[in-house]
């Protein structure tokens, strides 16, 4: 079987788990599909194997906690009016591309992702504020990250000869 196809079958089953998962027993802990899908694909961006696995945790959670205390930020920059948030924005933008030279967060859109995440479900959320954003943010992250790891790893052996 073509690569291209066992990953047709392994993604599309693994959604079906993903979906039931996230909207059955993680919905207690506010935890979000779309978040997990982000990073399902930063997974393979990264270049999938372990290396794709430990780049989108690492890069996506640092990325959500700059988003978080961008967020928190908004606040202190009131005097500067409609532009607080604009501002606050560029300056975590600023901090994820700085914090780039370091090998382990070089992945600069993998950080954006993680960015964006949290700052999707602040958004989004009911009463959501930007530290109760982060656990379920970074949870997703993670179990999305694994989910493209497992859908990987069966589409590896769906393309091994018998």
């Amino acid at each position: 079987m073509t690569l291209l196809f066992a990953l047709a079958i392994s993604i599309g089953l693994l959604a079906v788990a993903a979906t039931w998962l996230f909207f059955g027993p993680l919905a207690a802990f506010q935890m979000q599909v779309w978040q997990a899908f982000v990073a399902w694909a930063s997974f393979f961006h990264n270049g999938g194997k372990s290396d794709g696995l430990v780049k989108t945790v690492v890069c996506m959670s640092f990325g959500a906690l700059v988003g978080m205390a961008s967020v928190m930020l908004i606040g202190s920059l009131g005097a500067l009016g409609g532009l607080a948030a604009p501002v606050a924005v560029g300056l975590g933008a600023a901090v994820i591309v700085l914090a780039a030279h370091l090998p382990f967060l070089s992945t600069i859109p993998s950080s954006v992702y993680g960015f964006a995440s949290v700052a999707g479900l602040i958004l989004l959320g009911k009463d959501m504020t930007p530290t109760a954003a982060i656990l379920p943010t970074i949870l997703s992250i993670a179990v999305g990250a694994g989910f493209g790891w497992l859908s990987e790893q069966l589409a590896g052996k769906m393309t091994k000869p018998a």
